[in-house]
C-alpha cells in the first residue's frame, strides 16, 4: 500500500519546492548521440556528458570503461526497457558524475514501472574486499577489488533508482545500487531506492559512505553488506509497506565494523529489521525501528557484542535499544519525483 503519510508529505513538499526553483537549467547537447535516438547501449571508452533535454532509453548493458567518465546532469532521465541484462556499470578505473539537484534529481527507472524490470546501477572500485584483489563480480564478470581504500569511482548526488532487481541467473538478482569494493574517495549523497525486486543498495567490501539514503518497498533487503564493507551510512530512512520483504539491513561475513548513524526504519507489515550473519556487526548511533516483529536476528548465532548501539555492545537480541529520534525527511522533497 503506497498511500502513507511519508509519501504524501513528500509529494506535497515536492510540488511546493519545485514550483519555486527554476535556476537549474542546463544548456548543452550530447554530441555523441543523434538527438532523434537518445539510446544507451554498449560500451563507453571516452568521456561523455548526457543531455537532460529529453530522456535516454537504456536498451541493454551500458558499460563505462576504465579511464572514461560518464557525466549525468541535473534533471536527466534514463528509462530502461524491460530486460534482465539492462544495467549501467562503471568499471574499475572509470568514473561517474551524477549532478542532480533538489529540484532536478537524476532519475533512473523502467519503462513499465514494475519491480525487477531492469538491473540498476553498478560501480566497481579498487578498494579492499575480503574476496581479494581482482575478484570477479556476479554481474557481468566484472573485475573489482584492490588495495586502495581511498579509491574514487566519482560522485553521485540526488539520484533516484526505481524498479530495479532483475534476475541475473537462477541464484542472483541485481540491486538498485551495487557497490563492489568502492573506495572512500567516492562521494554518494542523496539517493532514493524505490520499488526494487531485490536489495536497495548492496556493498561488496570497500569503504565508501552514503549520506541521506531513502529506501521504500524494496522486496529483499533495503541495505545489504558483505565482504568486509567498513564505510558509513548517515541519515537513512527506510519504509516497508510491502509484504514478503526480507530486512531493513542484512549484514554478512567478517565484521569490519561499519558505522550506521541516524537510521530510521518503519514497517506497516511487521517482519525483521536487522539481520546479522556469520561474524558481522556494526557501530550504530541513534537508531529508530518501528513496526517490526523482530528487531535483531543473529542468523548464525554470531557474537551479539559486535552490534554496538549508542556506545554499548548489545548483550541480547531482544534488548530494547532502538528508540532513537526519527531522521527528519521534511526537507527531502526531491524523493517525491520518483514516487
Amino acid at each position: 500500500m503506497k498511500n502513507n503519510y511519508f509519501t504524501i508529505a513528500l509529494a506535497i513538499l515536492c510540488l511546493i519546492f519545485t514550483s519555486c526553483d527554476s535556476d537549474d537549467d542546463f544548456i548543452s547537447t550530447d554530441p555523441g548521440v543523434d538527438p532523434a535516438n537518445f539510446e544507451l547501449n554498449g560500451v563507453l571508452e571516452s568521456d561523455r556528458i548526457l543531455d537532460p533535454s529529453q530522456p535516454y532509453s537504456l536498451t541493454g548493458s551500458y558499460i563505462v570503461k576504465a579511464g572514461a567518465t560518464l557525466t549525468i546532469p541535473a534533471g536527466t532521465q534514463i528509462i530502461s526497457q524491460v530486460a534482465s541484462n539492462n544495467y549501467i556499470a562503471i568499471e574499475k578505473g572509470a568514473n561517474i558524475d551524477i549532478q542532480g539537484t533538489q529540484s532536478l534529481p537524476v532519475i533512473m527507472r523502467s519503462s513499465a514501472g514494475n519491480q525487477g524490470d531492469w538491473g540498476g546501477l553498478v560501480l566497481l572500485g579498487d578498494a579492499v574486499t575480503t574476496e581479494g584483489v581482482n575478484a570477479t563480480a556476479e554481474v557481468g564478470g566484472f573485475i573489482y577489488g584492490g588495495t586502495n581504500p581511498s579509491d574514487s569511482s566519482g560522485s553521485i548526488n540526488y539520484l533516484i533508482i526505481k524498479n530495479a532487481g532483475a534476475q541475473i541467473n537462477a541464484d542472483s538478482q541485481y540491486n538498485g545500487l551495487t557497490l563492489y569494493a568502492v573506495g572512500s574517495g567516492t562521494s554518494i549523497d542523496n539517493v532514493a531506492l524505490l520499488d526494487g525486486a531485490d536489495d536497495g543498495v548492496e556493498f561488496f567490501g570497500g569503504s565508501v559512505s552514503i549520506t541521506n539514503l531513502y529506501a521504500e518497498n524494496n522486496q529483499d533487503d533495503s541495505v545489504d553488506w558483505t565482504e568486509g564493507w567498513n564505510g558509513t551510512l548517515t541519515n537513512t530512512y527506510i519504509v516497508h509497506n510491502n509484504d514478503g520483504f526480507s530486512t531493513a539491513i542484512e549484514a554478512d561475513g567478517d565484521n569490519n565494523n561499519p558505522t550506521i548513524t541516524n537510521f530510521t526504519a518503519v514497517s506497516t507489515v511487521g517482519g525483521t529489521a536487522l539481520q546479522f550473519k556469520k561474524l558481522s556487526g556494526a557501530t550504530m548511533t541513534n537508531v529508530l525501528l518501528m513496526g517490526y516483529d523482530t528487531n535483531v536476528d543473529m542468523k548464525d548465532q554470531g557474537p551479539i557484542e559486535n552490534v554496538i548501539v549508542d556506545n554499548t555492545p548489545m548483550s541480547d537480541p531482544s534488548d530494547d535499544v532502538f528508540n532513537g529520534t526519527a531522521v527528519d525527511i521534511s526537507g527531502w522533497a526531491w524523493v517525491a519525483a520518483g514516487l
